[in-house]
């Protein structure tokens, strides 16, 4: 059985996973692809423990930081969303990340969003106001654990500074939309949806009320996932919305965070080139997923060393000792059941070699 976070995951039937996709208005870079590799290896984990899984990984096509890349590129933002998508499923592929079962693109849910909207206010936990729904956010800070200081900045961060809601908490679910931005027909006028209602209704439509396993960037943690949640938990009355989360941690650049913002990406694409895919997925998963990484260029050395030594190993024959090959191949899948411990499985395919390390290559996606 998959533990993740210390929190078991037992499965009867399919694992559904939702992995929180993209914005596509730029090139996949080592931030991106370490969130999306860590749900790839936890996905191959459950496959090799006998569970079919479905993966759900959305593509965030309808958001205000696209539209303003689109408006730059002076294309319209459909098409400009539709050929960064296109980029990054190629550096999914030459990841070896696994195909998805469900990629849905947020501009083709907006009814969906609508729905939601419709539902919340229904149930009293959304109002409507100058063509705008609000979702009433009111405790959900505190069940991320965080307090009034730090939620409003993360609030304030991600956009989420709108003078006319009742209370800093509450979260735009629908917003009008202005001449020359997005906009689709409702209730309220024309507008486009917010953020965290287009995952959650995305979610909702693909798995239904609850998830096994909810995967994506540490950094989204709050405001995005957890309201999110809360927006999905209100309108269905299911908790939890996610049986356990994959928060996967940011990769920095000297201290800072990856982010083109601060200008300091590493793309996956120049890697790739470079480097053997094995070597790069290594260095993906070279430090546990909930862990902050530093990248730094001669840690793709280490990683490519490190292939090679495993690729000797699954070379390695057992004759004489086919019990204890045995053993250490069933204490290497230990380890990747248990959160995903890759470093404890890699150190036992080195050491143990032959179906231990050949088995390990395979679920990690090294070979």
């Amino acid at each position: 059985m998959l533990t993740i976070g210390g929190r078991p995951l037992p499965v009867v039937g399919r694992a559904r996973m939702y992995v929180c996709g993209i914005t596509p208005y730029d090139t996949t870079h080592l931030g991106h692809a370490r969130t999306f590799v860590w749900a790839d290896v936890a996905g191959r984990v459950l496959r090799h423990a006998g569970v079919p899984v479905e993966v759900c990984r959305n593509v965030t096509d309808v958001d205000d930081v696209l539209t303003s890349a689109a408006r730059r590129a002076g294309s319209p933002y459909d098409s400009f969303a539709a050929v960064q998508q296109f980029y990054f499923d190629r550096d999914m592929a030459a990841l070896r990340v696994h195909p998805v079962t469900y990629e849905p693109r947020a501009h083709t849910y907006v009814p969906q969003v609508v729905a939601l909207a419709r539902a919340l206010l229904d149930l009293g936990h959304a109002y409507e106001r100058d063509g705008a729904v609000y979702f009433r956010g009111a405790g959900v800070r505190e069940r991320a654990g965080l307090g009034p200081e730090e939620a409003a900045r993360l609030l304030a961060e991600f956009g989420e500074t709108d003078p006319r809601r009742d209370d800093p908490a509450d979260v735009a679910v629908w917003r009008p939309s202005a001449k020359g931005e997005p906009g689709w027909p409702s209730e309220w006028g024309s507008g486009r949806p917010g953020w965290h209602a287009e995952c959650a209704a995305m979610a909702l439509t693909t798995f239904g009320p609850a998830l096994d396993l909810h995967a994506g960037g540490a950094d989204l943690r709050f405001p995005h996932h957890a309201y999110e949640a809360a927006m999905a938990e209100a309108v269905t009355g299911v908790r939890p919305f996610a049986r356990a989360w994959l928060h996967v941690g940011v990769v920095r650049v000297d201290g800072a965070k990856m982010a083109k913002s601060a200008g300091n990406l590493v793309f996956t694409a120049d890697l790739l080139r470079h480097h053997p895919v094995g070597a790069v997925r290594l260095l993906l998963l070279g430090h546990p997923w909930a862990a902050d990484w530093d990248y730094r260029p001669g840690d793709l050395e280490k990683a490519e060393a490190r292939l090679e030594r495993l690729h000797r190993a699954a070379s390695r024959t057992a004759a004489g000792r086919p019990a204890a090959s045995a053993a250490g191949e069933r204490a290497a899948v230990r380890a990747l059941l248990d959160d995903l411990d890759v470093a404890t499985a890699l150190e036992i395919a080195e050491e143990e070699g032959g179906q231990a390390a050949r088995t390990v290559i395979a679920v990690l996606a090294l070979g």
